[in-house]
């Protein structure tokens, strides 16, 4: 599983990278947890608010800081 946050590098980007790697070692998934903060690179998933937590190539998050329940629910899924 592959999991990419998206962000510019706000306090908001940061946090949600530090949650989802929280819930990742929690869960046990075998997943990698990467951040692109290159705008060019961010516009390509075509959302318009950050943070943003795409799951393998998906956006299941955008404009919020995620609980560590609500990523656990969506990797656990």
């Amino acid at each position: 599983m592959e999991i990419i946050i998206l962000g510019t590098g706000c306090a908001k980007c940061k946090t949600t990278f530090d949650v989802v790697q929280s819930a990742v070692a929690d869960s046990g998934i075998d997943a990698t947890v990467s951040k692109e903060e290159d705008i060019l690179e961010i516009v390509k998933y075509n959302i318009m608010s950050l943070p943003a937590v795409v799951v393998d190539g998906e956006v299941k998050i955008k404009g919020y800081v995620p609980t560590q329940e609500e990523v656990l629910k969506i990797i656990t899924a």
